[in-house]
């Protein structure tokens, strides 16, 4: 497995793609905070565009990167190897690969800045942690979408409207939910919703570190109350490993029953 990852990791180096997507973070680092002059408001700022951006863009090369590879992977599967090593192997690869683009992306422009002076450096890297486990998660999704489906559109499109679900959709549903039902106890329902959808307990997480929850209104009390304690923030941090373990656990088991 340790082989398979080196390789995959060396071909996305090569591939343009993992220097546009760490030139972006460069860009966008560099660019909040050249027109930001406070810090909080710009890792605020690139708190909303990594909840965003980090799932599609692990959504996207997860599945093409499956897709572009399952020539070598048949080459691998007529050796003998594992196959869960060859999988988790290319897996790993591609995460690593794109968290590292994020951490080099980001990391440049905010050390030449010296956020090590400033007290944010916590909120900073508790952004770049987010974004790291959701590349873990979505990547994962991704490969196993793909895996179980051969046609190259389709599994794209699919990990496509599974990132627009849970990014978008999915809010909006639970939202009507709470409006519709609005004369009936609804705490736990917004409490346990928002563990079924990792973008959500990312977002919860930040928000409730920088102390804006108040701006969700009577959703965000109830957050506040709930996770706002340790136990609460224990759980989080415990259901997104679970979100990352599971994932992984499916390519193991469907690589392993799969017929290539």
């Amino acid at each position: 497995m340790y082989k398979v990852l080196i390789y995959s990791l060396l071909d996305l180096i090569r591939s343009r793609w993992s220097y546009i997507y760490l030139i972006f973070y460069l860009l966008l680092g560099f660019g909040l905070l050249f027109i930001n002059n406070d810090l909080s408001k710009s890792i605020v700022t690139l708190m909303n565009i990594v909840i965003i951006i980090t799932p599609m863009i692990g959504t996207i090369f997860g599945a093409m990167f499956y897709y572009n590879s399952i020539d070598f992977s048949r080459l691998l599967l007529g050796q003998p190897i594992n196959r869960n090593k060859i999988f988790l192997g290319q897996f790993l690869g591609l995460s690593i690969s794109l968290i590292s683009s994020l951490l080099i992306g980001l990391g440049i422009p905010f050390l030449i800045y010296g956020i090590f002076k400033f007290n944010e450096v916590f909120d900073f890297f508790l952004i770049v942690l987010i974004g790291s486990v959701l590349t873990f998660i979505f990547s994962a999704i991704s490969f196993i979408i793909a895996m179980l489906n051969e046609d190259k559109i389709k599994g794209i499109g699919i990990s496509i409207i599974f990132w627009l679900f849970l990014a978008v959709i999915y809010d909006g549903l639970i939202l009507i939910m709470l409006i519709y039902f609005k004369d009936y106890p609804l705490e736990n329902f917004a409490i346990f919703s928002s563990i079924f959808n990792p973008i959500d307990l990312s977002r919860t997480l930040i928000i409730l570190k920088f102390d804006m929850s108040a701006l969700l209104g009577y959703t965000g009390a109830v957050l506040q109350m709930f996770y706002g304690t340790y136990r609460g923030i224990l759980l989080i941090f415990i259901t997104l490993l679970f979100w990352i373990f599971i994932p992984i656990k499916l390519i193991s088991i469907i690589s392993s029953k799969k017929d290539f």
